[in-house]
């Protein structure tokens, strides 16, 4: 499949997505957030929903999550942001008793009805590498129930593609942020998907 083929399948679904009631988050959106990147990436970025910005915005990973998810990338692999491609299980922001309040992990319900287009994005990129951030995207991609904790830096499978589990971004800053013992964590992950790429380290 071509790179302008891929980028027009992906179009095809985000189509689907923007109009989707499949799930009970649909009633309180302000939009989809369907992913962005290169559609040849070789490495795929997932997490587990939309947040607040993410929401307004329309694209993933752009609020304080996404910033330090950006700087992992851009300085920790050396690639710039729209060479990868970013993606969450859920498309529509799941929020405490739907109040749109306060972030929570998506239920397994929204999982069960959103996951089929997130497969379908797996599918026409093929990624050589996934990286998952945090528990929900980590156990479904993985078919576990282990936590992250527990599987963070060991590589994992998804239908031939090698997985790397790795702490959410929101999860370190939660924890200590720039000077927490997690970001080192996760910079030990994203040293083991670069030689796995066989790709340099910055610096």
């Amino acid at each position: 499949m071509s790179e302008t083929s891929k980028e027009q399948e992906l179009e095809i679904i985000a189509k689907e997505v923007a109009p989707c009631v499949r799930c009970k988050l649909s009633s309180t959106r302000t939009q989809t957030v369907f992913g962005e990147g290169n559609p040849n990436a070789e490495v795929m970025f997932i997490g587990e929903g939309p947040g607040k910005q993410e929401d307004l915005t329309g694209r993933p990973f752009v609020g304080k999550a996404g910033e330090l998810l950006t700087r992992i990338i851009e300085r920790g692999m050396g690639v710039p942001r729209d060479s990868v491609y970013i993606a969450n299980i859920t498309k529509c922001r799941p929020t405490v008793d739907l109040k749109f309040e306060k972030d929570r992990p998506p239920e397994d319900d929204e999982v069960i009805a959103c996951s089929p287009f997130l497969l379908r994005q797996i599918s026409i990129i093929q990624p050589k590498v996934i990286i998952t951030l945090g528990n929900p995207s980590t156990r479904f991609i993985l078919r576990t129930k282990e936590g992250i904790t527990k599987l963070r830096g060991n590589w994992g499978d998804f239908h031939g593609i090698p997985v790397m589990p790795t702490y959410h971004p929101s999860y370190v800053i939660r924890n200590g942020g720039e000077n927490s013992p997690l970001k080192r964590d996760v910079w030990e992950d994203i040293k083991k998907v670069l030689d796995r790429l066989d790709w340099k380290r910055p610096g």
